[in-house]
């Protein structure tokens, strides 16, 4: 990559996030999961994750970040299962229930009903992707998330003043896409998602990043600032080595 694009790429609030900073930046305020209980009618981050962790321990459940009847429905089923009161409103106590079995593995159903190796592919636009068949509800989340921003401009610092922008750096487009899957709550600098989820590469999901770039892999097909077709967020189907950057993925994904 050339100096210039990874120098553009880089965010200028990256010393701060690689000084340990926590940055709260505007517009990305949202309630953390388990913080307050969640019923029929909210709405926010801590429910795109509460949606994407059931659907992590086998209950599939769209991710959305609104607490539906839909939603009500999976969460009984999780407190029919665990314990405790059977009434679809998420308590502090099942959101810590909750939050174990994802963070510790254990009980948990594989969420994906077809294989990880299963590939998304570009619809005949040409600019948004298909997730696969029965993909993970986190997966196709990220997916559709992309879709929703391919295609617009690249903008130094897009994507890190709030998650709508009229165009996107590196990071901001790939922290937009997780984002959509519930995977993040607050855009992340390139460096910054170096460091973030597990190590190595995932089975559905992979951000690739490094102090001056980061890009994205979901199901096989690249979302990326920089490579054939222009400059901005896009679906790139052309190969692109990964040397120099680190592999990371989200828990069980």
């Amino acid at each position: 990559m050339p100096a210039s694009i990874a120098r553009a790429c880089a965010h200028p609030l990256a010393a701060a996030v690689a000084a340990g900073v926590v940055l709260i930046l505007p517009g990305s305020a949202s309630a953390a999961f388990g913080d307050r209980p969640l019923g029929v009618g909210t709405r926010g981050h801590d429910v795109r994750v509460l949606q994407s962790w059931l659907s992590h321990v086998g209950i599939a459940t769209a991710v959305d970040g609104t607490f539906g009847r839909g939603t009500a429905r999976s969460l009984r089923r999780f407190e029919r299962r665990h314990g405790g009161t059977v009434d679809g409103r998420l308590s502090r106590a099942e959101a810590r229930r909750l939050r174990a079995l994802v963070e510790g593995g254990a009980d948990a159903a594989p969420s994906a009903v077809v294989e990880p190796t299963a590939t998304a592919a570009l619809s005949g636009d040409g600019r948004t992707a298909i997730a696969p068949a029965g993909a993970p509800p986190v997966v196709a989340g990220v997916i559709a998330a992309a879709n929703r921003i391919a295609g617009k401009p690249y903008v130094y610092g897009g994507g890190h003043g709030g998650w709508e922008s009229r165009g996107y750096d590196c990071s901001g487009a790939v922290s937009y896409a997780l984002h959509g899957g519930g995977l993040l709550g607050t855009p992340l600098v390139s460096g910054a998602l170096a460091r973030w989820g597990q190590p190595g590469r995932g089975e559905w999901i992979t951000v690739y990043g490094h102090g001056g770039h980061a890009y994205l892999v979901v199901a096989g097909l690249r979302f990326d600032t920089s490579g054939r077709g222009g400059s901005g967020p896009r679906w790139r189907t052309e190969p692109r080595s990964s040397r120099g950057f680190a592999a990371r993925h989200p828990l069980g994904l």
